[in-house]
């Protein structure tokens, strides 16, 4: 008996539960719908008046805000094609820290135009030419738009005026406010020597709640929102001892049975203990340490003789915060209780308790010279007050973007015209650029540009402007005798709605605006060229459903 062979293609093809898509309606349109959708959700986002969204993650937390980072993290997006731009913008956000919602509109918007062509007879692989065209011209135009540069060596002033637009691009109104304190927090941590050295995990920010936006301060060192453990709350020109360990009496690592007679014999085994805890402790104040630094618990007994000898004691859980504790002191974090040694201590300038707004908090200040033998590595917090959690939270993240443009402006000190100015210059070149190109290219070229007019008209429509008439008029002004190529969207609505960036002072990091065109093209590519949509059977067992026959009354 010979057996059976299957039928090629149709359902016999794959196992049980495969689905199959292919064609240009039930790929690659569908796929276009399914990045459009995403790209909607954020779009409105955008800009100064950006809108917020409310999401609730898997976990019941609550997020309030307008950066596209986090909106797209905390969302689960399972589409494999807006999958894709979820990954650009991610690695937008790792690689820049900011424009990560550009990537997704522009290449929503790419899509979208691209789904006219493509619905006219264009096959999707003209069109995928004519962007790799257009995106190639466009960056080669990029490149001669720079307007103005960073100063070598930056002052407080020159980072305040590149940070504004992208802190006020998430807090619209309090950028004069966070400006400074972000600049005066970079210029702190930035090397004298070495500008490429430069770290944004030297900037931290800690949030105490209470107060108002305008009562945020910078503080040159560390600050921690918790008190010390004992009785001793400050110490100035301090030795320092860090210990991975815990401050208390050691355990053994195997269990046993003391038989014990009497009570002398009790009373001797725990002085014991407590008398080789003490001999540790005195060791450790007689080496001339001032501030013992733990990560794990500190004992009763142990906080007693530490604080008998004048000792502080600082409790840090993070290990991340240890790590940075010790960076700024000099201090090598020991594993044992015992004194450090000369090149395992470190030095700190001042470390106080203070109260802000009812709260207590630990601060730690290094000074610019060099004390205790060791040069102060520098780091810097900002101290943010705000009245609710979601406030502070959306601060951060703003300051977040800004710290993370000066890394941008480090590798690449070019600045362009900001305020959607820079894409309508690109999108008239590159319209033009693709008038002069013959054959079916032309047609995704011009598309390509007039996909680069979302910027601006985005930025009108969110300001509650009329979006047609205000990209029509920097339309107009930009192909003027005079060539404003600066000319932007005025979101405060003056006038006839256009604004010259370099009057208003706002400009856009040239390097983040290189790699967010390029990724988002990247993107839009990657789903263009999809023909066919194969998937398998989930893996894992159903949830059970609800039960049809469950009476609600």
């Amino acid at each position: 008996m010979a057996l059976k062979v299957p039928q090629a293609g149709g359902p016999n093809l794959f196992k049980d539960g495969y689905k199959y898509l292919q064609g240009i309606e039930e790929s690659v349109l569908r796929n276009i719908h399914a990045v459009n959708e995403l790209s909607d959700i954020v779009r409105t986002s955008f800009g100064p008046n950006g809108r917020n969204k409310m999401i609730v993650n898997h976990l019941d937390r609550v997020f309030v805000t307008n950066d596209a980072a986090t909106i797209i993290r905390e969302m689960d997006v399972v589409h494999p094609a807006a999958k894709l731009l979820v990954y650009a913008s991610q690695q937008q956000e790792s690689e820049m820290g900011d424009a990560t919602n550009l990537v997704l509109i522009l290449a929503g918007e790419l899509l979208r135009l691209a789904e006219s062509l493509i619905t006219l007879g264009l096959h999707p692989n003209d069109i995928v030419r004519g962007y790799e065209l257009a995106r190639d011209r466009a960056l080669e135009e990029l490149e001669q738009l720079s307007i103005a540069t960073l100063s070598s060596p930056p002052t407080q002033e020159s980072l305040a005026l590149a940070l504004r637009p992208a802190l006020a691009s998430k807090q619209y109104g309090f950028e004069d406010i966070l400006a400074p304190l972000v600049a005066q927090a970079v210029h702190i941590v930035l090397p004298a020597d070495s500008m490429r050295e430069f770290s944004v995990d030297n900037v931290r920010v800690v949030k105490v709640m209470g107060g108002s936006l305008s009562q945020s301060r910078v503080v040159r060192g560390m600050v921690f929102p918790r008190e010390a453990e004992g009785v001793v709350k400050s110490a100035s020109g301090a030795k320092v001892a860090i210990f991975s360990t815990g401050l208390d009496i050691s355990q053994t690592e195997t269990k046993g049975t003391v038989l014990l007679h009497n009570a002398s014999e009790l009373r001797d085994f725990s002085r014991g203990e407590e008398v080789q805890l003490e001999r540790n402790l005195g060791e450790i104040a007689e080496s001339g340490v001032r501030v013992v630094i733990t990560q794990s618990t500190v004992g009763e007994l142990a906080l007693h003789y530490l604080n008998r000898l004048g000792i502080m004691v600082v409790k840090v859980q993070s290990k991340f915060d240890l790590r940075r504790i010790s960076r700024l002191t000099g201090a090598v974090p020991l594993a044992r209780v015992g004194p450090p040694m000369p090149e395992e201590a470190g030095w700190i300038d001042t470390v106080e308790t203070i109260e802000i707004g009812g709260d207590r908090v630990l601060v730690f200040r290094q000074e610019d010279d060099k004390k205790g033998g060791k040069s102060n590595p520098k780091l810097a917090t900002i101290v943010l007050r705000g009245a609710t959690t979601t406030l502070l939270d959306d601060v951060e993240r703003a300051i977040d973007d800004g710290v993370n443009a000066v890394k941008s402006l480090i590798r690449d000190p070019r600045l362009v015209p900001g305020a959607g100015a820079t894409e309508i210059e690109l999108a008239r070149r590159v319209i033009e650029y693709g008038e002069r190109t013959p054959g079916l290219n032309q047609h995704a070229i011009k598309r390509f540009g007039e996909a680069l007019q979302v910027v601006p008209r985005t930025l009108a429509e969110t300001a509650g402007l009329d979006a047609t008439e205000v990209v029509s008029r920097l339309h107009a002004r930009h192909a003027s005798a005079d060539g404003d190529s600066d000319v932007g969207v005025d979101i405060e609505g003056n006038d006839d709605g256009t604004v010259s960036t370099v009057d208003i002072q706002v400009f856009d990091v040239l390097v983040a605006k290189h790699w967010a065109i390029r990724y988002a093209t990247s993107a839009a590519l990657d789903v263009l060229r999809v023909d066919s949509i194969i998937m398998s059977k989930p893996a894992g067992i159903k949830a059970p459903g609800r039960n049809p026959n469950w009476d609600e009354d």
